[in-house]
């Protein structure tokens, strides 16, 4: 069965400096999805999808449970020309510890985070912002229901047309092309309206 879930939470990353808040899904902004369709992580889902409305969470996914590793080889040094619009280096969107979205060769969309810009290159980190993290989410869930048809229907809409799996919906064009990574001019809104992409 697909439920329709929404909860609040806050989302804290611990490692051996003990723990920080990262996140935050307060309740008048809370965070929606339907289960089953991979919107959130797996583990997370298999932990709220059983609750039901006003109950409390507090659970702990490991790093491997959640995002993976931090790996070295996803930090890349990509040629600045790629970032550049007629001609001319886009510094609106490309600066240091900008999120910029990009697709890989394969048509998948990511997420880089920009690390230092030079003369020819542009570091870009490729990890998930929260890899190398366990996490420690602690909320509660506001409601809790079978998602109608029409709601199912909408997720499918979106995950098919956009791939982005969020609530986008100008994600499906200027993606053509022959390098390995593309810049995606003008659709960095292209997360989810929340913010919210687990």
């Amino acid at each position: 069965m697909n439920k329709y879930i929404s909860l609040s939470y806050k989302l804290y990353t611990i490692d051996e400096d003990g723990k920080s808040m990262v996140e935050e899904a307060p309740a008048e902004r809370p965070f929606q999805f339907i289960s089953g369709f991979g919107i959130a992580l797996d583990a997370f889902e298999n932990k709220v999808v059983c609750l039901e409305a006003g109950g409390e969470f507090n659970f702990t996914l490991t790093k491997e449970e959640a995002y993976g590793e931090y790996e070295e080889s996803r930090v890349l040094d990509l040629d600045r020309e790629l970032f550049c619009i007629n001609g001319h280096f886009d510094h609106d969107n490309i600066y240091v510890d900008a999120l910029v979205p990009l697709q890989n060769e394969d048509g998948n969309r990511l997420y880089g985070r920009v690390l230092d810009i030079n003369e020819d290159k542009v570091k870009m980190d490729l990890n998930h912002p929260l890899a190398g993290y366990d996490l420690e989410f602690e909320g509660k869930i506001l409601e809790s229901r079978e998602a109608t048809n029409a709601e199912i229907q909408h997720i499918i809409n979106h995950l098919n047309g956009g791939g982005c799996g969020c609530s986008c919906d100008d994600c499906g064009d200027g993606c053509e092309g022959g390098h390995h990574h593309h810049h995606h001019e003008g659709d960095g809104e292209c997360g989810c309206g929340c913010g919210h992409c687990h």
